[in-house]
């Protein structure tokens, strides 16, 4: 019989889409104060593999992917998406676009990159109130390799690059564990 035992901290990240460039520093303003410091951040990618965000968000599509310093229970990516999904609400004041921001939480892990979901498919996990999570890519022969679920921006060259960076940091962190500080949705920060 097996015994359970505790997943240690991940490592959060934020992917931010925006069709409108000058909301991409009020949304990592806001993210940084519910979830610290970015440790790690992606440049600016064209979000062009599809067309499904144009109605709500408008053209030329933007996505930046941010990952934080501090790292998280991996229990609580629901609360962290119910949490984002209320910052997109405050971040559409003023906007001409129904939807000017769009937050995709996840977790990274040693093997796999994790991200939230409030929409169910047969490849997703059902979380708590209402969160689904879907393993999106799996780290294998010191890369990160795509499911056939897998969004098409994830499975990029850039998108990857992303990842394997913030593994980098991830590994170095948990080989310093001593000095690392993990955060618990809803509790701040906390020594381990």
């Amino acid at each position: 019989m097996g015994t359970p035992r505790p997943l240690g901290p991940v490592k959060l990240f934020v992917g931010v889409l925006a069709s409108d460039e000058t909301r991409l520093p009020p949304t990592e303003s806001a993210l940084v104060e519910a979830f610290g410091p970015v440790d790690h951040r992606s440049r600016r990618l064209p979000f062009d593999a599809t067309r499904y965000y144009a109605r709500e968000m408008g053209n030329a599509i933007q996505r930046v992917l941010l990952s934080f310093e501090h790292l998280i229970a991996a229990d609580s990516l629901a609360s962290i998406k119910l949490r984002t999904c209320g910052m997109e609400q405050v971040l559409r004041n003023g906007a001409s676009v129904p939807r000017p921001v769009n937050l995709d939480p996840g977790y990274l892990e040693q093997a796999k990159v994790v991200v939230a979901s409030t929409k169910n498919f047969y490849h997703r996990m059902y979380l708590s109130d209402g969160v689904f999570a879907e393993v999106t890519l799996r780290f294998r022969n010191n890369t990160y390799e795509c499911f056939p679920w897998t969004y098409p921006d994830y499975a990029s060259a850039e998108y990857r690059e992303f990842f394997l960076r913030t593994r980098e940091i991830y590994r170095m962190q948990l080989r310093n564990r001593c000095h690392t500080r993990t955060v618990r949705e809803g509790t701040g920060p906390v020594n381990r």
